[in-house]
């Protein structure tokens, strides 16, 4: 046995990025395909309402399936359900870059975005419970949180230079090698967990409860700014997707295996990490759609140089959560995720001033910077918090609810600035205002918006469990589902090295 923190060692850096790259493949495909649209469009004869489910079949399937994937991790082992489900967002990307009609490639997308779901959650629960010393696993979800955070700015880049240079065929066939580069390596580095779930300890009611109030909700969100929040079709989603979420809280409760046991929620600051990420998503995706739009129909930028401006956010994020890591073992989460929160909304509340005849360097690049330097800073401490102190058996579920808060973030935020945004162009444009004019205040509107919705997350951050260092190592795992371990509310004491050394073992 050795006594030097995994991180320290070959193997330890190796899985870290691995496990970095599969998330990184997963986030950026959220965002790779915009920049292409246009040409997509053209070739497969897409309708203006049927474009709009290229990235939204993604966000439908991506967020819908989270919890399933993320418990059938837990269940069945997270390597095997890491690889099948790698296997089948591989096998969509090619179908995808292939496609000859609208129906293939929306289909191709949905089938990425079930596997991106299976995929997220175990890689993220295998790096929980890899590196469970405190200060190293601080490290390596610092790593995480940086990689994140950047992999939505390189997205729009990629997708630009792949459109330019290769067609637009190329953002799904790019996942291709790396998907067969993933397929290799992972059994090469990852000690096989798998695990004997029967049938009779499965929650079947619970998932397709769950499953089906998310679709509906994501669903709903993603259609309401088309069809309208007042129609009955959006309310009807939404009280659908409730009166679901209300049956499987119902069906939690009686379930001798349930599928999300309830009483992970005992755990301090759980809900409210993930609250304050959904709330920093949503102000999030109001920047990179409505900015994007902005450069691309105002400043007349190309795909490619529009995915250029967004270099700095990358550089600026990977910065932060560096800085982060460092700055958590002295002030914990809480102060972090507060500070994040405040110079995130700082940033977009700069960017919601972007003038008609703007600037990338005097008015987009202030912006962009600051908002990127929040974002780092809340990624890494939303992300140790939102792990600490869980069971190592509920690090899957524990994984798929930030990954869920992350997607419920991005839907609500587009669902309700593409109202505002719209309401204050159409208002302008009837009153007989250039459209320019009419275009840059709905979008300076829309990102004033997402400024508040970073700026509440600021207050969120106040029920966060305030972890440092060494208290993010997660609470021992129970011995079976039937008798789960208790959550603490205080720091879980650390495991020793010869613990640590067995627990990987195990795995």
């Amino acid at each position: 046995m050795s006594d030097s923190p995994f991180l320290a060692t070959r193997q330890g850096k190796l899985t870290l990025a691995l496990l970095c790259g599969v998330a990184f493949l997963d986030f950026i495909d959220a965002s790779i395909v915009n920049i292409a649209l246009p040409a997509m469009q053209r070739a497969l004869g897409f309708s203006v309402e049927g474009l709009q489910w290229v990235p939204s079949g993604y966000l439908l399937t991506y967020g819908g399936f989270m919890l399933l994937g993320g418990r059938v991790a837990d269940q069945l082992g997270r390597r095997r359900v890491l690889l099948s489900g790698t296997v089948l967002f591989g096998a969509a990307s090619a179908a995808g870059g292939l496609a000859q009609t609208a129906s293939v490639m929306v289909a191709a997308r949905m089938v990425q975005g079930l596997g991106a779901a299976t995929m997220l959650p175990a890689a993220l629960s295998l790096l929980t419970t890899s590196f469970r010393e405190g200060p190293e696993r601080n490290r390596a979800l610092a790593v995480w949180g940086g990689m994140a955070g950047a992999a939505s700015g390189a997205g729009v880049l990629l997708g630009g230079v792949l459109t330019e240079s290769l067609g637009w065929r190329w953002v799904m066939l790019v996942n291709v090698p790396v998907v067969v580069a993933i397929l290799v390596v992972v059994p090469m580095l990852l000690p096989d967990d798998r695990r004997t779930a029967r049938i009779r300890e499965f929650d079947v009611p619970g998932a397709f409860l769950v499953t089906g109030a998310m679709l509906l909700l994501v669903f709903t969100l993603v259609k309401a700014p088309d069809v309208g929040w007042n129609t009955t079709r959006t309310i009807g989603g939404l009280a659908g997707s409730a009166v679901l979420l209300a049956l499987f809280v119902l069906n939690e409760t009686r379930s001798a295996h349930p599928l999300l046991p309830l009483d992970t929620f005992r755990i301090r600051g759980l809900a409210a990490a993930n609250v304050a990420q959904l709330l920093v998503l949503a102000g999030g995706a109001a920047m990179f759609f409505f900015l994007s739009l902005y450069m691309e129909t105002i400043l007349g930028y190309s795909p490619l140089q529009t995915g250029s401006a967004y270099l700095p956010l990358c550089a600026a994020v990977g910065v932060a959560a560096g800085i982060a890591s460092k700055l958590l073992p002295r002030f914990g989460t809480r102060p972090l995720i507060m500070a994040g929160g405040l110079i995130g909304s700082a940033g977009l509340y700069l960017l919601s001033r972007v003038p008609v005849g703007g600037t990338y360097v005097a008015d987009l690049l202030p912006g962009l910077v600051v908002f990127s330097l929040g974002l780092g800073v809340v990624f890494v401490s939303v992300t140790t918090a939102a792990n600490a102190g869980v069971p190592a058996n509920r690090a899957g579920i524990a994984a798929a609810l930030l990954q869920s808060s992350q997607q419920l973030g991005t839907a609500l935020g587009l669902a309700i600035m593409a109202v505002i945004a719209a309401d204050r162009t159409g208002h302008l444009l009837r009153i007989g205002t250039d459209p320019r004019h009419a275009g840059t205040s709905g979008f300076q509107h829309a990102l004033f918006a997402g400024a508040m919705f970073t700026l509440a997350a600021t207050f969120v951050g106040l029920g966060v469990r305030n972890t440092r260092g060494d208290a993010t190592t997660p609470a021992p795992e129970a011995a079976t589902d039937d008798e789960p371990a208790s959550p603490q509310d205080d720091v879980a004491p650390a495991p020793s090295n010869e613990e640590v050394d067995a627990h990987r073992t195990r795995a």
